[in-house]
Parts: C-alpha cells; structure tokens; sequence
C-alpha cells in the first residue's frame, strides 16, 4: 500500500491533556514530566487548543512585567483548530501540516469530541516502515540554515527561534555544527522560583538586559541575559552527511528523539533536514 493512502486510524495516539483553567506553570510541569512536546487543551471532552513548547517560551518572552503565575492555559486556546477524522489518509493529514506549518492534527470524532492525535512523527515513522522510494538528503534539506555561535548570548538565541518561526538553531564553530538549541532547552531551566511567585515590577526591571535583542524587554527572560549558548546547548549533535538515504535520517531523529538534524559535507554544516521536510514529500 502507498503510504499516502494509508488511513490515520493506523496513526492515532492519544495526547496528554490539560483543562483550560491550568496555569501555565503547572502545564510546564506536565510538560517535562511526561516528556512531550506538546498537551491538548479539553474543555467538556472538545478540543479547543494545543500549547507546545514554543508557545510556553514565546508566551514568557512576551509576559512584560505580568506575573507568571496568572497565565492559564485558556489563553492559547484558538479561534481554529485543525482536525481530522481517523478515516482521512497520510496525504491528507501531510497536507494539512504543510499548508498551516503545524507539527500535530487533532483527530475528532463525529460530535466533535477527541478522538486522538497524528504528529509529525507517526508520519515519518509511517514512511520509515511502509515507503519504498529512495530520495537523497540533499533533495528535501534545507541550504539556509540559522546558526549562532557558542558565545552568543542565550537570548539572542532564543529571539532567532522566534524571529524566523523555527524550532532549533544550529550552533557552529568554523563552519562546523559543535551544538543545537531548541526550544525544550529553555523550558526547564527559565521559570526560577522568585518569579513563579510573583516577582515585583521593579525587582524584574533590575535583571533588564542592555543588549543581545533587536527588541529591548524587562521580563521574566532577563535574567538568563548573562548566558550564553554554550551553557545551555546540546553538543556534539548527531549529524547526517547530504548524500545518505532519508530514511538514514529518520531512524536518527526517531532513536535520538529530535525533529532535524545538521547535513554536513566533509563535517562542515551544508543545511538542515527535518521532519516537516519529510511530511512535504508526503503531501505531494
């Protein structure tokens, strides 16, 4: 069978789930605790939202001086969720993915209620087992890569992550890929217990860093202004060279549980591949 025929009732998964009055801190929690990228947000058994990673870095980055602890999870609900039925094929689901740059589909039954989860990674793992073609890395990789170096200031890091809607930065030394940060790097370590109970307007203007944005704020970020990328990054990265099989690539995405990958030439950085490039060829 084509793997783009194949229906997403052989995918589905069921999600972690979050009530829409949870605090962003405790979702956090839930986060790392279940080690996922994301959590459903149910109201009355009706999905109405997701919150991923980026969201929770996103949404601290812009909190201002407004307290941690009154976000709760009902401000990431959206005015539009996408979903599928269990019935819609690969295709469809990649699709989908590709058109609105999302990572997950909701599955929904008839009446609207939730039914389970498809993500990017039941799609790779579904052209890992069941597609036949052979496709080159250097077809589908990405040649323009954001990069950063290791004693580049963790914040301007993070502001690359945001400015280009992406979900991992590149760290490089002599044009070789020494690291990588992604967004569940600053989820852990960015809520220190002083501001997670209401820090004062004032205590947090103190930890107002002078430099490293394009956009100066004095939040809740501030005050991880004196690190830099080195400190927080995961090195020696897997990387996969241009010419290897796709299929190279997922099995090291999925063993070593990542979303991309560096492609090097002769150990120097020559792009990215990641799952959303291997979802495109499945919505062609």
């Amino acid at each position: 069978m084509d793997v783009k025929n194949l229906k997403l009732s052989e995918l589905i998964s069921k999600p972690v789930m979050v009530n829409p009055n949870m605090t962003l801190i405790k979702v956090r929690e839930i986060l790392l605790k279940n080690k996922v990228k994301r959590v459903i947000i149910l109201d009355k058994k009706i999905p109405v939202g997701v919150i991923t990673e980026r969201d929770i870095a996103k949404k601290i980055y812009e909190l201002g001086t407004k307290p941690i602890n009154s976000v709760k999870a009902k401000e990431f609900i959206q005015k539009k969720i996408f979903a599928l039925t269990r019935e819609n094929s690969v295709q469809e689901c990649a699709k989908m993915m590709k058109k609105h740059r999302i990572s997950l589909v909701i599955i929904v039954n008839n009446d609207k209620t939730l039914d389970g989860i498809v993500t990017e990674t039941d799609l790779v793992k579904a052209f890992l087992i069941k597609e036949s073609t052979q496709i080159k890395i250097s077809k589908i990789m990405k040649k323009e890569v954001v990069t950063a170096e290791p004693s580049d200031p963790i914040l301007h890091v993070e502001s690359l992550l945001i400015k280009y809607g992406i979900s991992r930065v590149i760290i490089k030394r002599s044009q070789k890929p020494v690291g990588v940060i992604t967004f569940r790097d600053f989820v852990p370590a960015k809520i220190p217990q002083w501001i997670a109970e209401s820090a004062d307007p004032k205590e947090v203007q103190e930890y107002k860093f002078k430099k490293g944005l394009e956009e100066i704020h004095s939040n809740q970020m501030s005050y991880l202004f004196p690190f830099h990328a080195t400190d927080i990054m995961s090195s020696n990265p897997i990387t996969v060279e241009m010419n290897e099989d796709v299929k190279l690539a997922i099995t090291l995405m999925i063993k070593y549980d990542v979303s991309g990958l560096p492609v090097v030439n002769k150990s120097k950085l020559v792009g990215i591949v990641t799952k959303s490039d291997i979802v495109n060829v499945l919505a062609e």
